[in-house]
């Protein structure tokens, strides 16, 4: 075989790439559903439905560059499979044309991995709310996964890449783990909610060992979690000095029940005074 490298979308259709956005769509699926707002963006892989369960009422799909078919022909729409949330708009990830403050979510799929990650996540603090969300998914540099590429790399550099075949991930030198992404999130203002490992079997291409070693997933949750080949992360933007404000209708009652009270005392303590 020849030393091939493939990119994320040839790679998502190999058996561990479903069995990776499987499991990321799963968990995006559950990080998005009630998080709520009007408007909301995917950044990149529309191959991964990340917005199909939330509920805002304006929902976008971004991306860097149009998505091609098998003969190299640009798509005019992603219907599938993109689900009910249509390609929107073509753009630089790193000068998103919203205005600052904008949107109440954001879902980045591999995004990090394929664009300028400081850049990026400065744009996405800009455009996000004050409690707005980021879901963020990206592969672990520490995981029996990153393992086997390291060890194809090492084959590459002695000239031996020929007998390794085409390399068992993409994204030759993309790799953010979680602690580095914690790290810049926090001096951009966010505050880390959720993280979760996830694909934690052996680095092996075939669907079949796939589903008959699925039983480590579950056995790797628990006794090594942070070796998970992926993981997801959802951050919460907070500005500090802002103060969100409740229902009108809460507070206006809460001013006519005061009133009340106090009038009620004023017209007692007049009551008291007449009897005296």
């Amino acid at each position: 075989m020849s030393d091939q490298i493939i990119g994320l979308q040839q790679w998502l259709q190999t058996p561990p790439g479903r069995y990776l956005l499987e499991w990321e769509s799963a968990q995006v699926d559950r990080a998005v559903a009630d998080v709520f707002g009007y408007h909301a963006l995917q950044l990149g892989l529309p191959e991964l439905c990340g917005l199909q369960d939330n509920r805002m009422p304006h929902r976008w799909l971004a991306v860097q560059e149009m998505p091609q078919d098998a003969s190299g022909q640009e798509l005019a729409g992603l219907d599938p499979p993109a689900g009910d949330v249509p390609l929107a708009l073509v753009t630089d990830f790193e000068a998103l044309p919203f205005p600052a403050a904008s949107l109440d979510l954001v879902v980045m799929p591999h995004t990090l991995e394929n664009s300028d990650a400081h850049e990026t996540l400065r744009e996405v603090e800009r455009v996000l709310m004050p409690e707005g969300r980021v879901v963020i998914c990206g592969l672990n540099p520490t995981s029996l996964w990153a393992l086997r590429l390291a060890r194809q790399r090492l084959w590459r550099l002695l000239g031996l890449g020929r007998f390794m075949g085409q390399d068992y991930l993409p994204l030759e030198d993309s790799f953010l783990g979680v602690w580095r992404l914690r790290d810049w999130l926090r001096l951009l203002g966010f505050e880390v909610e959720v993280v979760r490992y996830g694909c934690h079997g052996p680095a092996v291409s075939s669907a079949r060992w796939l589903r008959r070693l699925g039983w480590l997933d579950r056995l790797g949750a628990r006794w090594w979690p942070v070796l998970g080949a992926a993981y997801m992360v959802v951050a919460v933007k907070k500005v500090r000095g802002a103060r969100l404000m409740g229902a009108t209708w809460r507070s206006k009652r809460l001013r006519a029940a005061s009133a009340v009270a106090a009038g009620q005392r004023r017209q007692d303590m007049t009551n008291k005074e007449t009897k005296q």
